[in-house]
């Protein structure tokens, strides 16, 4: 059969499984295939689930499960099956068909765990749950099944001696089921939920398995490495003489290569001086030619130069020549007898060119025609002219012609263009030649310095060429000197080395002398340790497996005194190390160190945890409400940590990202229950050969690195067994030890911050020397076994293990020295300790206060500030002894002061009672067994008291008592000296009156003692004279803390919650203190929401606004909107950081009236300073609170000052009268009304106005405006009424101006004062608490406040340490004692009435017949419904009827004593339990049956036994009316009270009746006397005389000296009235109205 499941993902809802639903029934019912529909708890993720699921079972048939077309498909799918079936194909029958097939092939398992009340909620609300199906209970594994599941998978595990298995599995067996009765005891006493499962045991199994393996691993690599190491040790010290014997024969071969390179070095000598000479000769020669060749660039340059200036000369006449050309010479030859200049030019260039100087004489131009005859020729030789060899003669013959001045080109080419070229011509030739004269002796030097240099260039070649051969063959004989040379060095070389490798294996040896010793030990321990460790780990396993959740005690107990006891007992022993510690095994000195350095607490649990959240393979699920847990976890995992919550946006993708790529995920916040989407990851269900895990419907990859870390906050979760089994839960909780060192760390940073400097400084250094010291010696031990086969030959290696060995030793002594410096700091911090451990104890019991009320929640981040700065405002003293006592002072009121506030009033007592008692046991000032007397007020039961002054309970409490050491002879004492101790516990304050006699001396513990015995009601003022004597009076002054300076300690992180109570408006003060500081809703910096219907998205928004801004917002009744407030939680904890300074939240929320009913979230209550809003209690606070909402402004802004003073100084003490009169219940007020501070100071304005507007005190106006309007406005019964108007005439009226009124005896009114002497005066004036400040009597109290203490004594006792064990009682169990009872009910309650019968039995239907009848019936109505009820409820425990939740409640009612609800709602008022009840209805049925035997009116009625006493006492004026012919409704009842007891009657009177079984309270009758008068002390309701009431004319009532005193069924009073007595009194009727006298009919 195939197997279905569905996947949840996110989103999944109704619909979603409808469709998976569709599709499973499809396959099963058209194609005929056999599935199982497998549903677990976990999938269940909407209630609303099982509604379809319910159907399922039921019918097969889920309405609307597919849509018409599909219905028609499946129809025309089976049609042809359900022809061949022999049916007919229509729609019902083809359906039927399907829906048939679907019942035979679809399976459907339900997998859903029996903890907690779910599953019988769901049986109830889904019936076809139980009803069809069939129920497999899975039972725990016995005994028997673990250890064979064990042994069969340890059969498998190799590294275990077969014949310890059976001992192993065995003893696997036995830790689990002590776990089991361990949890039960741990939930028993702490109220704390711990579950193992199947589940839990396999993976301890494999656990074990996967650490065995791991540690032997472990094991066999480090004693490798040992051995390793030491015979690396023991073979260096063999090698040495080897090495002796090779560095020998080394030393000889050096010798002989120090000769052969010697010699060389002679030959390379010689030749070397032979390359010098030459040398030198070479440089000589070098700078000969060096110097030749400077004086030839010169002369070069010279010559250069000059011929440089002939050039433009010479580039002139080329130039001229360049202007002649044939025909132009040919012009001028033809010229007949040309100008002189041109003649002159002609001769010029003929004397120029006189061939060897001869010059000719004829120079005409009649011989320059001939020179010029062949003009191609003169041309030619123009230009060939020797320019630089002319004659000295021609140059002479020319000097005239060239110093004419008409010589010039530029005139003869006037004359000629062609006798102007060659007159250029001749001027520039003669230039030319003129410097080249100059520059030819230059060129004729320059030409043999030339010649002397090249050769001297050729001399120098040769002597380098002979230089070349000389290096050539010294550098032959130098490489083979360097070959010499370097086979001298290496042998050298090789010999230093074999001497250094001697000296190094010496060293060693010597060096590593002492780990030699140490590490053949190590080897010893470690094959030691191999033959135990089956059993160690075993120890160890259980250790991480089990006792993560539990607390310190429960662990030690079930570690050393379950489980090693058991390991000894067994036949085959399993070898373990007895002093086993099973941290050492895990973890290390160095890894402590670490953990401590990531900021991980130093106490022994915190370091427990942290190696169980280490070592276990399930996923850790950290319990950490003081969120030091998660601290470390994020320091550890740093930036490689990913950080995320449940809900948060993109949580499941943050998750699969890790998953993949193998990184660390840590879900903090955790709630009690989990997405089931993460299922599959919580279960590590992978898929795909380990592949794959499946979270929603995505397969992600599976990375074997990825680790999960979840996280809570929450102090006590109850986490089901499913997910207790998929983690390894660890209890992160901060213990006293551990808060009491980083307390102390914190007092002494802030005291003596060099000294804590110092300590975390040494503790730091202190850890990094362990982590050093580890590493050295894994370093030192990786070196040797990683070391080659001849280590000693790695020089570098051998002299690391030396440094490291030299740094291991310095290390050490560090540490010593540090050890001995730390000791030094310890002895200067340990005078702080005093304050640190007070400190730390206060925390803790704030800390269980959340046992108290869900709302009292604390954080450990709120306690430091607040511990903070009680240090800082510790008073100074330079003795260190008098500061600590100074801090200590400080820090306890501080604590208490922060937690009074968040506090209501009931519990303040409670608190300051524990505070007292174990700071007095911590102190070890009292003694335990007197304070559990005090608590437990055990008593000896069946005990008759001998005095009648005492009850037999306190008498059974004396009893007690006096078998206490102290305490002895008491009982007989109080015998002997009956009078002093009467007079003792009748006093009206015994609590400060002293023991009589002897016992006078007693400690205030054994005065309490005694008082808690004889007076338990005068408990709780007992208990603050206690408080008050060992803490001091500030404890116990009533002034609540004013609102600014709690406004200061708030901030963007801290917001303020008010808790509400009724009557009182908080935000008043926040309003005041927003106006001060400027935020008001007209600055619109100010936002006030409402929370309720559609308000959540306001909110939001004005958060995030006045975050932004700085703004201050409000949001009122935040319980109204339950579902919103998780979003709530996430949005203050996001605006706690980086918001505005100025940011403020102010909240307010009613607590639940019942824990159940709790839904504010942890998170919100621990960060918020919490306010009760609650009124003061007592007469001295509340007149004072009262007194607080005026100034001396107040006082002196009315003109008539006196009478304003006055009557506002009265209306403070009735307000404060009517406001705590509510604690006297029902004889306080008929119905608990919500006087507030509003009513007084609106009637305070009203008194002004008034007085300023009327020359007279108008008193009456005034009374009735207070009366009726203010303070009766809320008032809704005329008996409450009718007290306020009592009040407000004994308080109010014109003789409180005469100074004659008393507010109260013993305190009158005061006179003119300023508004501080009124306070004063309060505190000096004002008596001691007492009913009589209210018009009470003293009994009013003691119902109250027996009551009171007996509450607080128990919750104290709750809140001590248990250290019960639960263990499984012989007694019988909650089913049977509810079928005991309820057979006996069945079977004494009697038949109904006949009422048929009885009719028939009267002739006439009186008034009283009417009133019996009716009884009868009503009673028939009654009994009718115990028989049904109870006989379904018997039908149902035998399984014969489905259990509804009316036989559940009746079940419980039952069993808790308490009348069933359908019952009481058909019976009469009652107050009294089950058991009482029951024979009071027995009494009352008795009494119809003798009044309806024959219809005889009785002798005295028991007015108590009516349903409707109201009918018979109108039955007794019908019958008169009837009598006497009077009008029913002009007519009253007068009673008249006799002074005989209902015995003494034996007729009816002949008029009216005689009724008996009334009591009053408030007050006694006095009998002889025939009034109403003070009553007695402790008797509370004192019986009546037997009453004669008859009826008479209304006008005929003596109203004169009367007290109209009402009569009410129970004491509950209110909507049980009957009637009303006139009574008679000599005293005003207003003192019983304020005493609140009654009459009741039961009590």
């Amino acid at each position: 059969m195939d197997v279905f499941q569905i996947t949840l993902r996110k989103g999944y809802q109704i619909q979603d499984l409808k469709m998976d639903l569709a599709s499973l029934c499809l396959k099963a019912g058209v194609k005929n295939l056999r599935t199982v529909f497998l549903m677990t708890d976990a999938q269940v993720a909407d209630e609303r689930f099982l509604v379809l699921i319910n159907d399922l079972l039921a019918s097969a048939e889920i309405p609307d499960l597919y849509s018409d077309d599909e219905v028609e498909n499946i129809i025309s799918n089976v049609r042809n099956e359900v022809k061949n079936q022999g049916l007919v194909d229509n729609r019902e029958n083809c359906w039927k068909f399907f829906i048939d097939r679907v019942r035979q092939q679809l399976k459907v398992t339900l997998c859903f765990s029996p903890v907690g009340n779910k599953l019988r909620v769901r049986s109830r609300k889904f019936p076809a749950i139980v009803n069809c199906s069939t129920i497999d209970w899975f039972h725990e594994w016995p005994q028997q099944a673990l250890e064979s599941v064990s042994l069969r998978f340890l059969q498998n595990t190799e590294s275990i001696k077969p014949t310890v298995k059976q001992s192993i599995s065995k003893f696997m067996a036995f830790v689990h089921t002590s776990v089991n009765q361990t949890s039960q005891s741990y939930l028993s006493n702490e109220q704390r939920y711990n579950y193992t499962t199947p589940k839990s045991f396999l993976e301890f199994i494999r656990l074990y398995q996967s650490l065995l393996h791991r540690h032997r691993k472990e094991l066999k690599c480090k004693t490798e490495r040992l051995e390793n190491g030491l015979l690396k040790l023991h073979s260096t010290s063999t090698q040495v003489d080897d090495l002796k014997a090779k560095l020998a024969a080394q030393e000889l071969e050096l010798k002989q290569k120090n000769e052969d390179a010697d010699k060389l070095i002679r030959v390379v000598g010689v030749e070397t001086d032979k390359v010098s000479r030459e040398k030198a000769m070479a440089d000589g020669e070098e700078q000969k030619v060096a110097l030749i060749m400077l004086e030839v660039k010169q002369k070069q340059k010279d010559c250069e130069e000059d011929l440089a200036k002939a050039e433009p000369a010479l580039t002139a006449a080329q130039a001229a020549l360049n202007t002649l050309n044939k025909t132009n010479l040919t012009e001028l030859k033809s010229f007949g007898s040309p100008p002189l200049a041109v003649s002159n030019v002609s001769a010029a260039v003929m004397v120029l060119m006189a061939p060897g100087g001869r010059v000719p004489k004829d120079r005409s131009w009649k011989a320059a025609k001939v020179t010029m005859a062949k003009v191609d020729g003169f041309l030619d030789s123009l230009i060939n002219f020797n320019k630089e060899n002319i004659h000295e003669n021609c140059l002479k013959a020319i000097r005239p012609y060239l110093q004419d001045p008409e010589f010039n080109p530029e005139f003869v080419a006037t004359k000629s263009y062609a006798a102007a070229g060659l007159c250029s011509w001749v001027i520039n030739i003669v230039r030319f030649y003129e410097v080249f004269c100059d520059v030819e002796p230059k060129r004729q030097a320059l030409s043999r310095a030339t010649a002397d240099l090249t050769a001297a260039q050729e001399k120098l070649a040769a002597i380098k060429a002979k230089i070349a051969h000389l290096n050539e063959n010294l550098a032959k004989l130098t490489a083979k000197f360097e070959k010499a040379t370097a086979d001298k060095l290496k042998c050298q070389q090789e010999a230093e080395v074999t001497a250094g490798t001697i000296s190094l294996a010496n060293r060693l040896v010597g060096g590593l002398a002492s780990e030699n010793v140490r590490w053949a030990e190590a080897v010893q321990n470690f094959k030691q340790q191999e033959q135990t460790l089956c059993g160690d780990i075993l120890l160890i396993t259980a250790f991480i497996s089990y006792l993560g959740f539990f607390t310190k005690k429960y662990r030690q107990s079930l570690m050393d005194g379950t489980w090693r006891p058991y390991l000894s007992q067994l036949k085959t022993p399993i070898p373990v190390t007895p002093t086993l510690d099973p941290l050492r095994m895990l973890m290390d000195d160095a890894d402590v160190a670490t953990w401590q350095n990531e900021g991980l607490p130093a106490d022994r649990i915190s370091i427990e945890n942290a190696t169980i959240l280490i070592n276990c393979e399930r996923w850790p699920l950290i319990v950490d409400p003081q969120l030091q847990g998660i601290k470390w976890i994020k320091n550890k995992y740093g930036e490689d940590l990913r950080v995320t919550q449940i809900g948060q946006k993109g949580y499941l993708q943050t998750i699969e990202h890790a998953l993949e790529a193998g990184d660390a995920v840590l879900i903090e916040n955790l709630e009690e229950s989990v997405d089931p989407v993460l299922g599959p990851l919580l279960g590590r269900e992978v898929i795909k050969k380990g592949r794959f895990i499946k979270i929603g419907d995505k397969e992600c990859e599976y990375n074997p690195k990825f680790r999960l870390i979840l996280h809570t906050k929450l102090a006590n979760p109850h986490y089901q067994p499913e997910l207790q089994a998929q983690a390894t839960l660890i209890n992160f909780t901060v213990t006293r030890d551990g808060l009491e060192d980083q307390l102390l760390a914190a007092v002494v940073s802030m005291e003596r911050p060099d000294l804590e400097q110092l300590k975390s400084d040494l503790t730091k250094q202190q850890n990094g020397f362990k982590i050093t010291l580890k590493t050295l010696e894994d370093s030192l031990l990786s070196c040797l076994s990683s070391a080659s086969g001849n280590f000693l030959e790695e020089t570098a290696l051998v002299e690391n293990l030396e440094i490291t060995k030299q740094t291991a030793a310095k290390v050490e002594k560090k540490v010593q020295e540090a050890k001995v410096t730390e000791v030094k700091i310890n002895e200067a911090r340990e005078h702080y300790r005093p304050a640190a451990a007070r400190a730390s104890l206060l925390y803790f019991i704030m800390s269980d206060l959340s046992k108290i009320h869900p709302m009292y929640r604390f954080s450990l981040k709120a306690f430091s500030i607040v511990f903070q700065k009680a240090v800082e405002r510790a008073a100074p003293n330079e003795s260190l002894r008098e500061r600590v006592a100074n801090l200590i002072d400080s820090i306890t009121f501080s604590v208490y002061q922060y937690t009074a506030r968040g506090l209501f009033e009931c519990d303040k007592l409670t608190y300051l009672a524990q505070l007292t008692f174990q700071i007095l046991l911590m102190n070890r000032e009292v003694n335990a067994a007197e304070l559990d007397f005090l608590l437990r007020s055990p008593v000896q039961t069946g005990t008759t008291s001998p005095v009648e002054f005492l009850s037999d309970q306190a008498w059974g409490a004396i009893k007690v008592l006096s078998s206490m050491e102290e305490f002895c002879n008491l009982d007989r004492d109080i015998e002997g000296s009956a009078k002093s101790w009467k007079k003792f516990v009748e006093s009206e304050c015994p609590e400060k009156e002293k023991l009589p006699q002897e016992w006078k001396n007693k400690t205030a513990l054994q005065h309490l003692c005694v008082m808690r015995a004889m007076r338990p009601d005068r408990m709780t003022y007992a208990m603050q004279n206690f408080v008050e004597e060992k803490l001091g009076s500030k404890y116990v002054v009533g002034r609540a803390l004013d609102f600014a300076t709690s406004f200061e300690e708030s901030g963007p992180a801290t917001p303020m919650f008010f808790i509400l109570s009724p009557g009182v408006d908080p935000l008043k003060d926040v309003e005041s203190q927003g106006k001060k500081l400027g935020y008001t809703f007209n600055n619109r910096n100010f936002h006030n929401v409402s929370l309720g219907q559609g308000q959540e998205v306001v909110a939001e928004a004005a958060l995030d606004f006045a975050a932004k801004k700085g703004h201050w917002v409000i949001l009122q009744n935040i319980h109204l909107v339950a579902k919103w407030l998780r979003t709530l939680e996430k949005k203050l904890e996001e605006h706690s950081k980086n918001s505005h300074p100025e940011f403020r939240v102010f909240m307010s929320a009613e607590p639940a009236p019942s824990p159940e009913g709790h839904i504010i979230p942890q998170g919100i209550l621990e960060n918020s300073i919490k306010i009760t809003s609650e009124p003061p209690t007592g007469m001295h606070a509340n007149l004072h609170k009262a007194l607080d909402n005026f100034t001396q402004d107040t006082l002196e802004m009315c003109s008539r000052e006196t009478e304003f003073k006055s009557i506002l100084f009265a209306l403070c003490y009735f307000h404060a009268v009517v406001a705590e009169r509510r604690k006297f219940g029902p004889q306080g007020w008929n119905c608990s009304y919500p006087f507030n501070t509003g009513d007084l100071t609106i009637s305070v304005n009203v008194l002004y106005n008034f007085l300023e507007a009327n020359a007279q005190v108008p008193y009456d106006d005034l009374r009735y405006l207070f009366g009726e309007i203010m303070y009766g406005g809320h008032i809704t019964d005329n008996w409450d009424r009718r007290l306020c108007r009592t009040y407000l005439r004994e308080f109010i009226r014109p003789e409180m101006l005469e100074g004659e009124l008393s507010l109260a005896p013993g305190f009158p009114l005061p006179g003119n004062m300023d508004y501080n002497g009124y306070h004063q005066y309060i505190d000096a004036e004002l008596p001691p608490e007492s009913p009589y400040l209210y018009g009470l009597h003293p009994n009013a109290e003691i119902g109250f406040l027996t009551q009171t203490s007996e509450k607080l004594f128990h919750t104290v006792l709750e809140l001590q340490p248990r250290d019960s064990q639960a263990g499984d009682g012989a007694g019988a169990t909650r089913e049977d004692k509810i079928k005991a009872l309820l057979e006996e009910i069945l079977e004494r309650v009697t038949d109904e009435f006949n009422i048929p019968e009885l009719m028939a039995k009267v002739e006439e239907r009186t008034p009283y017949i009417v009133v019996a009848l009716q009884e009868c019936g009503q009673m028939n109505i009654l009994t009718r419904e115990i028989q049904r009820s109870l006989r379904e409820l018997e039908l149902g425990l035998k399984g014969e009827l489905t259990m509804t939740s009316h036989m559940e409640n009746l079940q419980n009612a039952l069993y808790f004593d308490m009348v069933p609800e359908s019952w009481a709602r058909r019976a009469y008022p009652s107050t009294a339990g089950l058991a009482a009840w029951f024979l009071d209805l027995l009494n009352r049925i008795k009494e119809l049956e003798a009044w309806t035997s024959d219809f005889t009116m009785p002798s005295t009625v028991w007015l108590t036994g009516f349903f409707n006493p109201q009918s018979f006492l109108t039955a007794v004026m019908q019958s008169t009316a009837r009598k006497n012919e009077w009008p029913l409704d002009q007519m009253a009842l007068q009673c008249d009270v006799t002074k005989k007891n209902r015995e003494e009657f034996r007729s009816p009177p002949r008029v009216g009746v005689y009724v008996h079984g009334l009591f009053m309270e408030g007050a006694r009758w006095d009998t002889q006397a025939g009034i109403i008068t003070e009553a007695k002390l402790k008797d509370l309701t004192p019986p009546m005389p037997v009453m004669f009431i008859k009826a008479i004319p209304a006008d005929k009532q003596d109203c004169c000296s009367v007290y109209c005193c009402p009569v009410y069924k129970t004491s509950q009073r209110g909507p049980t009235y009957v009637w009303t007595f006139n009574l008679k009194t000599k005293e005003n009727p207003s003192k019983w109205v304020m005493a609140g006298v009654a009459l009741l009919l039961q009590i």
